[in-house]
């Protein structure tokens, strides 16, 4: 892997840190009124989603549970395997109970699409995913996202949690990352 100083490695900042706040805020607004009254357990889809995660449940509003799970399509490469590995399951029973699931990006859908079947069939009372990019023409229709922060083209984006081989998730924004750091 090319390894140099991450800002080098960037093409062009796709979101600053401030439009990631205010977007954030403004999905916090819209979750607190749709689960006011229903004590979701808001679940974290590890690693990508983390920065993401805390950021949202700290602008809910109301009564949370919070949960992890760790699954994975990717492994180092760009695009998913299409072989959902799970790494880590939920703690809590989501029996009857309304669930959020938080992820940074919908790219191909792989990992969403598995994890909405197997956690359906622990029969919750809802499902509802919200992540912060959509890559909406990469996936199928019906794996829309109930709320999305931004739509984004098909470029390889790293940053505020998402990453290329585990590097640059600590970036406070969100940037294209050069073909030329993941060609081989």
């Amino acid at each position: 892997m090319h390894i140099s100083t991450p800002k080098k490695d960037i093409d062009r900042i796709l979101f600053t840190r401030e439009q990631l706040a205010d977007k954030v805020h403004e999905l916090g607004e819209i979750l607190t009124e749709e689960y006011k009254d229903k004590l979701p357990i808001v679940v974290c889809i590890l690693k990508g989603a983390s920065f993401f995660y805390i950021d949202l449940c700290r602008e809910l509003k109301c009564h949370i549970n919070l949960d992890f799970i760790d699954v994975s399509s990717y492994g180092n490469g760009t695009s998913s395997s299409g072989v959902v590995r799970m790494i880590k399951d939920l703690e809590n029973n989501i029996e009857g109970r309304h669930v959020l699931l938080v992820e940074d990006i919908i790219d191909s859908g792989v990992t969403l699409s598995h994890l909405r079947k197997l956690l359906s069939a622990r029969n919750p009372a809802s499902i509802k995913i919200c992540c912060l990019l959509d890559k909406a023409g990469a996936h199928a229709k019906e794996l829309e996202p109930e709320y999305h922060g931004f739509e984004i083209g098909n470029e390889f984006v790293v940053g505020y949690g998402l990453d290329y081989a585990e590097y640059y998730r600590n970036l406070p924004y969100i940037g294209v990352l050069k073909p030329e750091v993941y060609a081989d």
